[in-house]
């Protein structure tokens, strides 16, 4: 009975969630909210970073930074120093000067001092700033054409407002690819002048 009970559970969690296992989500505050999209406040956070080229070229090297590619102390440190990251969510995209960048956000126990050093050279550690920021959110399959779309209806609104946005789009997601796509959390996000 108690392994039948486990079986239910893990289907469960497959089914919710996926193979999303983040234990921390990013903090932000609710500003301000209409049918269309919201007006979130973030505080400036540590992230993982790497430019990539294709369509997720940058995850596995981010990936294999949480997963122990990475020292304690100095990238010449012993490999046994390195440690294990807990997932946290979303995972960032977007483009900048022509270059495609990737982030994971680290759990808000490490600072840029206790942050593990990557031992892949390409992936760097840096602290995002925080800020306003626009978001609409949509389920389905995190495409090209499904961000686009939402982003084109984000930007519309936001000039219908009258609210300043600045580029790039970014594109937040929330689950691994197991997940239905009519359950999984997509967003598109922009920075605003915010002074409300």
């Amino acid at each position: 009975m108690k392994k039948l009970a486990i079986v239910i559970y893990i289907l469960f969690c497959l089914i919710a969630g996926g193979s999303n296992v983040a234990s921390e989500e990013v903090y932000s505050e609710l500003v301000e909210h209409n049918q269309i999209y919201e007006i979130r406040y973030y505080k400036p956070v540590l992230v993982a970073e790497v430019e990539y080229i294709g369509d997720n070229g940058g995850f596995s090297a981010l990936f294999n930074y949480i997963s122990g590619a990475n020292n304690l102390s100095s990238p010449q440190s012993n490999p046994s120093s390195s440690t294990k990251i807990e997932m946290t969510t979303p995972v960032t995209r977007f483009k900048q000067n022509n270059r495609n960048i990737m982030q994971f956000f680290l759990p808000k126990r490490f600072t840029l001092e206790t942050a593990p050093i990557p031992t892949n050279s390409n992936v760097s550690i840096k602290l995002n700033d925080g800020g306003h920021f626009a978001v609409i959110r949509y389920s389905g399959r995190a495409s090209e054409e499904n961000f686009l779309r939402h982003s084109k209806l984000l930007v519309e609104r936001l000039v219908l407002d009258e609210i300043e946005f600045l580029e790039p789009a970014i594109r937040a997601t929330y689950n691994g690819p197991f997940t239905p796509p009519f359950m999984r959390r997509n967003e598109v996000m922009y920075k605003i002048k915010w002074s409300q």
